[in-house]
């Protein structure tokens, strides 16, 4: 009786898609990072108009608003920053999510004893500290955008919101908190960043790190400025 065997067809090992290579998504957070810091810059600039009184902050919050008139229709440059900034954070939070859910499916198993050489408390605390920001931009577009938690309402002007929001005392806390936490993620994410992008090697990693504390710490320094005089009274 003869038997007959059968060979069975080499398993074919299914390439990884376009959008699940690890270093696309490091490109992908490197550049909406970018976007996102040059748009902070611009927004720290912009409040710190408070300090010239109502007239001159409330012209600089329509004047934004304005921006390309008579060309094109009102509002439609800054719908266009905010839909690149919306795109940008959308596509930073998917790359990070996506990062992080690699990384647990690379190591099931975690290790008993965690190692926390060269890691900084920025880059422990990138995660959490995120998702407390991405709350707090909620918050913030609720409170100073449209003014729908602001104390003074919606029909008011972009300078009474601000007085208003400030002058409550918890609600500062919580902004000059989430500007700290801020502060974290910047600096650990410019770095990051240049890495990325290969632009820092072991020779110009400290002048790398110095420029991504100098950062952060403007930022985080001039957005924390304006709410901190308006409840110590020197802006009202």
């Amino acid at each position: 009786m003869a038997t007959v065997t059968t060979q069975q067809a080499p398993r074919t090992t299914r390439k990884p898609g376009k959008f699940s290579n690890s270093v696309v998504k490091k490109a992908v957070m490197a550049v909406t990072g970018i976007i996102m810091i040059l748009y902070l810059i611009a927004h720290m600039i912009g409040n710190l108009h408070a300090f010239q009184g109502a007239e001159e902050f409330n012209g600089y919050s329509h004047w934004i608003r304005t921006i390309g008139e008579p060309a094109v229709p009102e509002q439609t440059t800054l719908w266009i920053i905010r839909i690149v900034l919306l795109v940008s954070v959308v596509a930073h939070f998917w790359a990070a999510i996506s990062l992080w859910r690699q990384a647990r499916r690379a190591r099931p198993v975690p290790y008993a004893t965690k190692k926390r050489v060269q890691q900084s408390f920025a880059s422990r605390t990138v995660r959490w500290g995120g998702l407390i920001l991405a709350l707090f931009i909620i918050w913030h577009i609720l409170d100073l955008t449209f003014g729908v938690v602001n104390p003074a309402g919606t029909d008011t002007t972009p300078y009474d919101r601000l007085i208003a929001s400030f002058s409550n005392i918890p609600i500062t806390l919580f902004y000059v908190v989430s500007m700290i936490l801020l502060g974290l993620h910047l600096r650990h994410g410019i770095f990051a960043a240049t890495q990325t992008l290969g632009q820092t090697n072991k020779r110009r990693e400290r002048a790398v790190n110095g420029i991504a504390y100098a950062v952060s710490a403007v930022i985080t320094l001039g957005f924390i400025l304006v709410p901190l005089s308006i409840a110590f009274g020197l802006i009202d």
